[in-house]
């Protein structure tokens, strides 16, 4: 298997044991498998991975301290497409994945017949490494996917976009998952300001809360986890409270705001769970500017 670049072999702030910007494959063994339905099933992940459905299964099954981040990144997934689904149905025909990795959301488009097209945006080392993967998997690229070459910290989201084929005068989704807790604050704030000046806009994306938020029986966890990401030289340098955050994006004109905390999470994609009672960790987060 091709080797992933470092700057891609990211820790999920969920469970920092494994990487982040694989594709989101079905959940196995969690509780919508003994339901019989899956909370995200992605086709194209094995044949990415260029792993055997026999390997990962076993994955699975083998590390069962991974099941939180299963069930994150599958819920996240989830609710992005999703939420993409709503807006695609309203008439939005231009989709962005921000650091966009492996994810094979370009490569199923289901609205491609709508006339949906996907720009997927990345670090040039890391698309040459996609690139890789789906050529050894036999992938093609469709017609209604693009790439846009982007390094968050130092370039203008708009910069690669627009010559890719983005469409500033038209109504617009965002996908930006798996990526924001690596970005400095000013990073974030900085990216979200350049795509609050699109006249409708929608974005999700996932934050994680500062350690203070966690109990003293979780905290410890949460800040050995953080160590180790930050030993594989990819820290997590942005953190927020919830409603501080929605403060902030108020003046952005991110009028409509859904942010999902892991209690929410819990009641509405595992329903028959005990939701925890303490809230703190990581959250998947729809904000809505839409056209005045």
């Amino acid at each position: 298997m091709a080797e992933v670049p470092a700057s891609r072999a990211r820790s999920n702030y969920a469970e920092a044991s494994e990487p982040d910007r694989r594709p989101r494959r079905q959940v196995a063994g969690g509780p919508s498998a003994s339901r019989g339905w899956a909370i995200f099933s992605d086709p194209l992940a094995v044949p990415i991975l260029g792993e055997s459905a026999d390997a990962i299964c076993r994955e699975v099954s083998e590390r069962p301290e991974l099941r939180a981040l299963r069930l994150f990144v599958a819920v996240r997934s989830r609710f992005a497409e999703d939420s993409l689904a709503r807006a695609v149905e309203r008439g939005v025909r231009q989709a962005v994945i921000l650091g966009a990795g492996l994810d094979t959301f370009g490569l199923r488009n289901p609205h491609a017949d709508n006339g949906l097209r996907v720009i997927e945006v990345d670090h040039p080392a890391t698309q040459a490494w996609k690139r890789e993967r789906l050529d050894k998997a036999k992938l093609s690229v469709p017609e209604a996917l693009s790439f846009a070459s982007v390094d968050f910290e130092r370039q203008a989201l708009f910069d690669g976009l627009c010559g890719a084929g983005f469409k500033r005068e038209l109504p617009a989704f965002f996908m930006w998952l798996g990526v924001v807790p690596y970005l400095s604050r000013d990073a974030v704030f900085a990216t979200l300001y350049s795509i609050s000046a699109l006249a409708d806009v929608e974005v999700v994306f996932d934050y994680a809360e500062p350690a203070e938020a966690y109990p003293a029986a979780r905290r410890a966890g949460f800040e050995a986890m953080a160590a180790r990401v930050a030993a594989l030289g990819e820290p997590w340098l942005s953190f927020f409270d919830p409603a501080k955050l929605r403060s902030e994006l108020a003046p952005l004109g991110f009028s409509e705001i859904e942010d999902l905390d892991p209690r929410e999470i819990a009641i509405r994609y595992f329903g028959e769970l005990v939701p925890p009672v303490n809230t703190a960790g990581p959250h998947v987060i729809r904000v809505r500017k839409p056209a005045s």
